[in-house]
């Protein structure tokens, strides 16, 4: 019975840019989305979840021209790699923004016609050092120098360009509101997580802020401004505006829209989380709330920086030579396995070391040893002990054996709602992973295998197996937002409905839940054992 939801919750990943496929990073960073959104359906929200891609500015024009394409024919080349990337990994989408959609462009143009009613934005030219690649603009005193004495950009480390005087621009008085994002900063402290990105981006505005160019007119792939046509959008002052489109800012009638989604932006803003990798923190923690403040919108409740997921100690890069794709790996260890991994064993929020062996090493430990082999074993005895058949728990106390299983069951929606409330998804597996663990431990001790030999225990033996059993559909329950396919499976083995038409995941994880009679499958087995010494997989 679906119940009425217990309001919104809406969150973003980036709007990627559309330079390269889709890769370790951006998968990365749509997974966590995705299973905090698969999650909070399940605990009763009405979920958006936004995604799409940057498809405008400099950098975008210039690999196309390399490629020999149009931007916009680039862009559009580019919308089956993101599509059918997400569709693999099982990515649970609500909206994906192309910021070259009519829509889109109506949500650019309202916004920025708005603060330039406001009086936020004024025309004047600019000198500074600009990175193409970072699309981002660097004080002198910010820059690095390669070998040759060059002036490069101190993320990517690309050579920068001086952008003359003459060019005008429009900006927006982005140094108004200095005092305002600290004030947000103290008084919100949770707005920036985790903390060291905190405190980074206290540190950098505290320094002082300069106004931001949102224009160019030295080129027109991008969103015409209203006001002034010959300039178009920035390509920040465009893609961050996406969130907005994405839950139905530029369908309202107010926008010039269609008014298909009347009402929606209303009950979703502000949003609950964008997740972004640490290197567009400022961009998301100082620019966006300024933008925000400007337009007389709530600011976000959380911007979430993750780290970088490195290998040998390095960023991975294609131009390193130590990219790994999202589907070989998905290839070797499987999509639900490759989601468990990246979201279990890399703490959110730090920077992550990967390797092959560490993968094999989780796989086998976690899933195939504990999760795997716990649902193989007791749905084998289940077969071979009850005919495949759920048995029915006795009523009288007496004949059960103690359970250790209903205690840690009882408590669980408690600590796992607080670690994924908190996006520490790390915390969320090894409290579903601890229960898996003492289910094991309780099979080995109950044994069974010589219960069953007696038949004065046959009440006895009934507990054990339901006991496990109903175990392991709470396990499957929990793990649903992390391994959608595997926890479908076991639910299907385990003869009961969809585990995403669940929509009160507290009151689903109940003790008893599992009806008596069900017939069981067994299946084959849902992780079998990896031999890292087996594996080849190429680098980019």
């Amino acid at each position: 019975m679906t119940s009425a939801p217990k309001g919104t919750y809406s969150i973003t990943t980036p709007i990627y840019y559309v330079n390269a496929a889709p890769h370790l990073g951006t998968a990365y960073t749509t997974i966590a989305a995705d299973v905090v959104a698969r999650y909070q359906r399940m605990n009763g929200y009405d979920v958006a979840f936004v995604t799409g891609m940057d498809e405008h500015g400099q950098k975008v024009a210039d690999v196309a021209a390399d490629k020999g394409m149009t931007a916009q024919d680039w862009c559009d080349s580019m919308e089956a790699p993101f599509r059918d990337a997400w569709e693999m990994l099982d990515i649970s989408y609500t909206d994906f923004v192309r910021t070259t959609e009519p829509r889109h462009a109506r949500s650019v143009r309202t916004f920025w016609q708005d603060l330039y009613d406001k009086g936020y934005l004024y025309k004047g030219s600019y000198e500074g050092w600009y990175c193409v690649h970072e699309e981002t603009y660097y004080a002198e005193s910010d820059l690095e120098k390669n070998e040759e004495g060059a002036f490069v950009c101190p993320d990517c480390k690309r050579p920068v360009q001086l952008m003359a005087s003459g060019e005008e621009n429009w900006f927006f008085k982005l140094s108004d509101f200095q005092d305002e994002l600290l004030a947000l900063y103290e008084k919100r402290p949770e707005f920036i997580r985790p903390e060291t990105r905190r405190n980074e981006i206290v540190s950098f505005v505290s320094s002082g802020l300069k106004d931001l160019s949102i224009s160019r007119s030295t080129f027109d792939w991008g969103v015409p401004l209203p006001f002034d046509e010959g300039h178009v959008a920035y390509v920040w002052a465009d893609a961050l505006i996406a969130y907005l489109t994405g839950i139905g800012y530029a369908d309202d009638a107010a926008s010039g829209g269609p008014g298909e989604r009347a009402g929606e932006f209303e009950r979703r803003w502000p949003m609950q989380y964008h997740f972004v990798g640490k290197d567009i923190t400022r961009f998301h923690c100082v620019i966006w709330p300024a933008m925000l403040m400007a337009a007389g919108l709530p600011v976000a409740h959380t911007v979430f920086g993750h780290g970088f997921l490195l290998t040998k100690g390095e960023k991975m890069s294609k131009s390193k030579g130590n990219a790994l794709r999202p589907a070989d790996l998905c290839d070797i260890f499987g999509v639900d396995a490759y989601r468990y991994y990246f979201m279990s064993d890399v703490q959110f929020g730090a920077d992550g070391s990967i390797s092959m062996e560490r993968m094999v090493q989780v796989y086998n430990a976690d899933l195939a040893n504990t999760w795997g082999n716990l649902v193989s074993r007791v749905t084998n005895m289940t077969k071979k002990y009850f005919d495949a058949v759920v048995p029915v728990p006795p009523a009288d106390a007496a004949a059960t054996r103690d359970n250790p299983l209903r205690e840690m069951v009882d408590a669980l929606y408690v600590a796992y709602d607080e670690a994924l409330a908190l996006v520490d998804f790390t915390a969320a597996v090894a409290a579903v992973q601890k229960l898996a663990g003492r289910v094991n431990l309780y099979v080995e001790d109950a044994a069974p295998w010589n219960l069953a030999k007696d038949e004065t225990k046959a009440g006895e033996l009934a507990a054990v197996i339901y006991n496990a059993l109903e175990a392991i559909r709470v396990i499957a329950l929990y793990l649903a937002p992390f391994m959608p396919n595997t926890s479908a499976e076991v639910y299907r083995r385990l003869g009961l409905g969809d585990v995403f038409a669940l929509d009160d995941i507290e009151r689903a994880a109940q003790w008893g839940g599992l009806p008596a009679g069900n017939a069981v499958e067994v299946g084959d087995p849902l992780f079998p054992r990896l031999d890292v010494e087996a594996i080849s997989i190429e680098m980019e």
